[in-house]
């Protein structure tokens, strides 16, 4: 390297840019990667596109901002008339305008960096979705789609979801339905607008043409037949009058398949014909695939099922197994769907030694459950990843087992020491789940940083039922100040598990991350399990849950269903007039008259849980028991609200001053302005209301 190269090098490394998105400057990294330790790898992502750091970028290590050379140098102008959204015009945010993230409205990723927005429509934008161009579609069919649809040339691989036509993954031209929100986006291969034809004549039925629709009129939303089980969604071509429907996928099926799980080749036999798949022992009514050999009929899609998979549901590697040989064992029951698995067909199971898991073939490969990676032969099942635990500092032997007694942690700067019966103060929390700190713990001996056991030696990496992904443990407050959590919706500081697959962010709180696939829960006489996709009302809140979302569900045909947010409502809580605990309740039959809060003074509603103290017949809502932010740290400061100062977390006791903006007394938790002379106190949900 000459002098002219290296002074080249020196100036380019020393280059300071003031980026209107971030308030102090951004230092040049030219040689940056995501393992370099001048940056924090934790939140080594770009803050504008969100995608990981890679070649030359700028950052502030101080505040942990980053951003790729080519997003800080683009000319983003502060309002734009973009064609995706002609309604309105959006505007650029170098963050989310809501709470928490946002969610695109052409890809559907879920991010929190730069976005453009509208504000009318609550329409946005992922900067990259932005920068695309397209144009309107003129000729699409009215019978296959109602909204008008845009033709995107090259979408640079933004869109990861399959085509709502083949569901197969989108890739090339597509075209895409601004009308269609999430989550139910409306997006298509450009070869199943232009090439798929509006009719056929097919062999499994002869009498009349088959005409396609886009869904399948012979199964509503909430179907369970067998058919349903397997997630066909997508085009369909179908006949009314034989009330006989066929896949986008079915109508090309190739008179032999050769596939490397299995040594014979499987015939097609194209007729419409009833046969129970030897695969996943579900009723097929048309054109199966046989091994005349091994005298097996399966469908189509489930020659290409694969022999080793990973799913966040279980911890080991399990394997698809079609020896079919009757199960001896008695209990027999799928850990996915919780119903029996006849073993006369193919299943997944286990390949761990003692280990007796099983699931249906399509509970195992259903797509909230699995991601989609297959895992190869040989796979050497590897130890789990190590916890945040830097440093062991100090050791203590406990009944002949080393424990560390004082420890450096990834999330704190001072050095922690363990306690196993200290005194503990009534408002002391853990800095990890934010529940009242409890023996042992690890604390700091010059802050208020306290850190349960458990909480300090959590895994770097954990699976967990919730999510088809791997998630990482993180630092909530390390790129922003507070988080939602997307089990439970609380808001909440201290420690969480994201999915920093891009466009995904789900983040979930240590809280949700401890439950289970399986939930024995008080108020239910049954056991209740982890289900995914299914949009029922919780029946404690009432709360009607979204499609997506997940929820603990009794098996036994009563149909019992707990949101995550009701699933984890802490058993007891206090109220400030009671010296006595207050315990959740599931049902109150008290006179109408008698349905009121004791802290509120607002009414109460008889199916609805409630917090009772029996000694003094005190009931408070579940809101007015836990406060607005059971999961923020008391004394925490929070910034970027609409008040001109940063505000503190607190708990209003006694002499509770009234919010500002509502005019209501702030008991329990608030924020509060600690400023000289500021005298300001607001409700959390009211401090984004504030006018000034």
């Amino acid at each position: 390297m000459d002098v002219s190269e290296c002074e080249s090098r020196t100036e380019e490394e020393t280059m300071e840019l003031q980026h209107f998105s971030h308030p102090h400057p951004l230092v040049f990294f030219k040689y940056q990667t995501v393992a370099s330790k001048e940056v924090d790898p934790e939140a080594a992502r770009c803050f504008g596109c969100e995608n990981p750091l890679e070649g030359g970028s700028y950052g502030c290590n101080q505040c942990k901002f980053y951003l790729h050379k080519g997003c800080a140098e683009l000319e983003l102008v502060p309002r734009i008339q973009h064609p995706f959204h002609p309604q309105h015009p959006l505007t650029f945010f170098p963050q989310s305008p809501y709470l928490g993230e946002y969610v695109c409205g052409l890809c559907g990723g879920i991010f929190w960096g730069f976005v453009y927005h509208c504000g009318s429509c609550l329409f946005d934008l992922h900067i990259n979705c932005a920068l695309l161009q397209s144009s309107i579609a003129t000729n699409f069919p009215n019978s296959l789609h109602h909204h008008p649809l845009h033709f995107i040339q090259n979408h640079n691989e933004e869109v990861e979801r399959d085509c709502s036509g083949c569901q197969t993954p989108l890739s090339g031209p597509i075209y895409h339905c601004f009308d269609c929100s999430y989550p139910t986006f409306f997006t298509l291969h450009k070869k199943c607008v232009e090439e798929q034809p509006l009719e056929i004549n097919h062999s499994c039925d002869r009498k009349h043409p088959l005409t396609l629709l886009p869904q399948r009129p012979a199964h509503p939303e909430k179907c369970n037949c067998y058919l349903c089980k397997i997630q066909w969604n997508g085009f369909v071509y179908s006949c009314s009058l034989c009330n006989f429907e066929l896949s986008v996928d079915d109508i090309v099926s190739p008179p032999t398949i050769t596939n490397a799980s299995h040594e014979h080749p499987w015939m097609l036999i194209s007729k419409k014909m009833s046969f129970i798949c030897d695969f996943c022992g579900i009723v097929g009514d048309h054109s199966p695939y046989l091994c005349a050999t091994c005298n097996l009929v399966v469908h189509k899609n489930c020659i290409s099922l694969p022999r080793n998979i990973r799913i966040t549901q279980h911890c080991h590697v399990i394997c698809f197994s079609y020896s079919f040989q009757q199960n001896q064992v008695e209990d027999c029951m799928c850990k996915i769907c919780q119903t029996e698995v006849d073993t006369s067909y193919g299943r997944y199971c286990c390949s761990a030694s003692g280990c007796d898991y099983i699931a249906h073939a399509h509970c195992a490969t259903n797509k909230s459950i699995w991601d989609g990676t297959i895992i190869e032969e040989g796979y050497d099942e590897k130890h789990g990843p190590s916890n945040l635990i830097t440093d062991v500092i100090e050791q203590i032997s406990i009944e002949e087992i080393m424990v560390a007694s004082k420890i450096k942690h990834s999330y704190h700067h001072h050095n922690l020491r363990l306690t196993f019966s200290g005194e503990i103060k009534d408002d002391s929390q853990c800095d990890g789940c934010m529940r009242p700190i409890s023996n042992p713990f690890y604390s700091c001996e010059q802050c208020k940083f306290f850190l349960h056991k458990n909480c300090a030696e959590l895994s770097k990496e954990m699976g967990h039922p919730f999510h088809k992904h791997a998630l990482t443990l993180t630092n909530s407050r390390t790129l922003v100040e507070y988080s939602i959590c997307n089990a439970c919706s609380h808001w909440y500081q201290g420690f969480s598990y994201r999915c920093y697959r891009r466009g995904c962010s789900l983040n979930f709180d240590i809280r949700c991350m401890l439950m289970l696939n399986t939930l024995n829960h008080p108020s239910h006489d049954h056991s209740l399990f982890l289900e995914h996709n299914r949009q029922r009302d919780c029946s404690a809140c009432s709360g009607t849950m979204e499609p997506w979302s997940v929820a603990y569900r009794c098996m036994k045909r009563c149909d019992y269903t707990l949101d995550v947010g009701c699933a984890t409502l802490p058993l007891t809580a206090w109220y400030k007039y009671d010296k006595h605990p207050l315990t959740l309740t599931y049902s109150d039959e008290s006179e109408p008259s008698q349905l009121y809060c004791d802290l509120c003074e607002k009414e109460r509603q008889p199916n609805s849980w409630f917090y009772y103290c029996a000694d003094c017949d005190n009931s408070l809502h579940l809101n007015c028991a836990l406060g607005d932010l059971p999961y923020m740290k008391l004394g925490n400061k929070i910034k970027g609200t609409r008040h001109r100062h940063p505000l503190t977390v607190v708990k209003n006791i006694w002499n509770c001053p009234p919010c500002v903006e509502c005019r209501e007394l702030c008991n329990g938790q608030a924020l509060e302005c600690k400023e000289t002379g500021c005298n300001f106190t607001v409700h959390w949900d009211c401090c984004w209301d504030l006018t000034f």
